[in-house]
């Protein structure tokens, strides 16, 4: 192997290290984002149930407020 050869060799060997380190990042930031979608996924879960509550509640509110005007005589 002459010189150039070795070169050649030493420098591909490095990118390929510098490669395999970028990699290694872009794994490691891809792991982060995914369990933070999972959080936020888990949390959209959650706000979703609450106002379906805060709906339900809502609506029995409004019906009952309904009911008591109904139920309640007028006064000219």
């Amino acid at each position: 192997m002459d010189e150039d050869d070795a070169a050649l060799l030493l420098t591909l060997a490095s990118e390929n290290t510098e490669l395999r380190q970028q990699l290694a990042q872009a794994q490691e930031m891809l792991v982060e984002t995914a369990i933070d979608a999972g959080h936020l996924h888990a949390r959209i879960g959650a706000l979703q149930s609450e106002l379906a509550e805060l709906r339900a509640n809502r609506d029995a509110w409004r019906a009952e407020a309904v009911r008591l005007r109904q139920a309640t005589p007028r006064t000219a």
